[in-house]
């Protein structure tokens, strides 16, 4: 008995010191040292000045170390400071799936509980990595778990970045994995099907009351690249279903994130009038005019992109490498035209090892300068997620979420790979 009473309060201990990791210390103040902070929306470099952060939000910023000092001082004196970055199309409980077959071995070998506890080491990873906040677009599988990783994070039981998420994610019957087993084998699903208007509504009011901040649905699938090199594509939910379920989703004020990678799927997924296209290999010209005139977003996810496509040519579908070179022509054709980009990278697509900065190199490489790079996924990636109020740039007022990298990002994008210093919400968490 009193083993177990042992163990009870050792859990406890642990729980609370977590806890407290997760919040700043009342009254305390810090002052962060830096070569040069990037400061408010247009990154605009500050050599030598000083972040003072108290109560777990930036105080100001000073040109000079204060005479009197109320806490500690971090010296980053060789680093350049900047907000903490936000990747805005992420998956915390898949582990990589090159290949149908690692897909189906997360979803039918690993229990949920299992894929839960890998998935509290991806956030963990992302934020040691620098990314502060995740916009997290379905659990492939897993249910609801997604929320509780939230959770635990904003209880301070774990590690983790602040996070947005999608839950289980919709698309029409027969249009997504697991597929191809005998019918009379019932297998799990990566998400959640609807067919009808009615019953899409009905899901998504069932993934809000569950705890979904966001929906999202799978608009398109079945890619092939047609003579005129237009990346085509078979659709799933018809207009009326993707109008209920955008309807439904805006009326209880909540965002639509559409897969939709090729030409029908971001067509649909526009005149639907979602929130953002996620991937967008190829959009087509007036559809590139709707969404800067309507405002929707474009988080192209370059990366994954690249990383699957060997292995899914390998597979048998060697569309996938013509799919590289018409996504990179996309995102250059999108940077001219004005379209509003995030930052995304489909992590969890490859394996959560892999640093998610990866994109920012891409990113430059098509066509953004390295300040757009960085602004999509700071000041951009917080309006997308609607908390520009608090996050997204180093400004009095704004939550102190801050990291540190060698060098300037803004001539080396690359420099983001080497994030050593973290601070989210006025906490160090890694230094």
């Amino acid at each position: 008995m009193r083993g177990r009473i042992a163990v009870v309060a050792l859990m406890l201990a642990l729980a609370a010191g977590a806890a407290a990791q997760g919040a700043p210390a009342t009254g305390r103040v810090t002052y962060l040292k830096c070569g040069t902070v990037l400061t408010g929306p247009n990154l605009a470099a500050r050599p030598g000045a000083v972040i003072v952060v108290a109560e777990g939000r930036v105080q100001e910023v000073v040109d000079s170390m204060p005479e009197a000092l109320g806490g500690p001082v971090i010296d980053l004196s060789q680093d350049t400071c900047l907000p903490g970055l936000m990747d805005t199309h992420t998956h915390v409980l898949l582990q990589g799936d090159i290949t149908a077959e690692d897909y189906d071995q997360q979803l039918l070998k690993w229990s949920p509980e299992y894929r839960t506890i890998l998935g509290t080491q991806a956030a963990r990873k992302a934020l040691w990595n620098g990314f502060t906040f995740l916009r997290d677009l379905e659990t492939e599988g897993a249910g609801y778990a997604d929320v509780d990783i939230k959770r635990a994070i904003e209880r301070g039981v774990i590690p983790g970045p602040r996070m947005q998420v999608a839950t289980r994610a919709l698309d029409v019957t027969g249009a997504y994995p697991l597929q191809g087993y005998a019918p009379q084998v019932e297998v799990p699903h990566g998400v959640q099907f609807c067919d009808s208007p009615e019953e899409c509504r009905k899901a998504v009011r069932e993934q809000i009351s569950h705890g979904a901040d966001w929906v999202k649905v799978y608009v398109d699938r079945s890619y092939f690249v047609r003579a005129d090199g237009v990346l085509d594509d078979v659709p799933t939910f018809t207009p009326e279903e993707l109008r209920a379920i955008v309807d439904e989703a805006h009326r209880e004020r909540h965002k639509v994130a559409a897969h939709a990678a090729a030409l029908h799927g971001v067509h649909n997924a526009v005149e639907a009038g979602v929130d953002s296209i996620e991937h967008g290999m190829y959009i087509a010209p007036e559809d590139m005019k709707t969404m800067v005139a309507k405002g929707i977003w474009y988080v192209p996810t370059l990366y994954v992109g690249e990383y699957v496509a060997e292995g899914r040519a390998a597979a048998g579908a060697p569309v996938w490498k013509q799919m590289v070179a018409i996504h990179a022509d996309t995102f250059q054709r999108a940077v001219k035209a004005g379209v509003k980009i995030a930052f995304g990278t489909d992590a969890g697509g490859f394996s959560w090892d892999i640093n998610e900065a990866m994109e920012f190199p891409l990113m430059v490489k098509y066509g953004m300068t390295p300040a757009q790079a960085i602004r999509s996924a700071t000041a951009g990636a917080a309006e997308l997620l609607g908390v520009e109020k608090d996050l997204g740039t180093i400004e009095p007022g704004k939550l102190a979420d801050i990291v540190a990298v060698p060098g300037n990002p803004l001539e080396d994008v690359g420099a983001l790979e080497k994030v050593k210093f973290v601070m989210k919400g006025g906490m160090v968490v890694k230094q």
